[in-house]
């Protein structure tokens, strides 16, 4: 990942998440880097675990395998420190556009939403848009009460790692 050049301005982008209807929720960001590098940190298992997991909630990132092309699947597992059952989110990558899209499934279970991350280049800067569609409005709502929560703190860690931090 580039490293933030000494001396120069360091520019704190802000999470924006909304409800857009019963079964959609979207995440915008803005990133200070071109947007085949942003592509590259959701792409490339090694630097995606470096942010995904919001520090915060405490979840160790057992295995992460990432096949990021159309047709490809992926596979996370977490454990969280009051379990000593691992969980695993998986699905299969529906559509992939190097540097301007990337579209997954959610399988782990039948409320699972379709995520969809657009790469959006302007500048040199990087507008990503996440965009999940839940099956179920009750879906959503526990997706709003649980995993949601951390989009922030996960879009503000991928920062720190484009930035040249950890």
């Amino acid at each position: 990942m580039p490293e933030a050049r000494e001396g120069s301005p360091v520019t704190t982008n802000r999470t924006v998440v909304e409800r857009q209807s019963d079964l959609e929720l979207v995440v915008t960001r803005t990133f200070n880097a071109p947007a085949p590098i942003v592509f590259e940190a959701w792409s490339n298992a090694e630097l995606f675990q470096r942010w995904w997991v919001p520090k915060s909630a405490g979840l160790t990132l057992l295995s992460c395998d990432m096949d990021v092309r159309t047709g490809g699947t992926y596979r996370l597992v977490f454990r969280h420190p009051m379990s000593d059952q691992p969980m695993a989110f998986f699905g299969t990558y529906r559509e992939v556009t190097p540097h301007e899209r990337i579209v997954w499934t959610n399988e782990e279970s039948d409320e699972g939403a379709v995520t969809t991350v657009t790469f959006e280049e302007k500048a040199g800067k990087t507008l990503v848009t996440f965009h999940e569609r839940y099956p179920t409005r009750a879906a959503l709502e526990e997706a709003l009460a649980g995993s949601a929560e951390g989009l922030p703190e996960q879009f503000a860690q991928l920062d720190e790692l484009l930035a040249g931090g950890s």
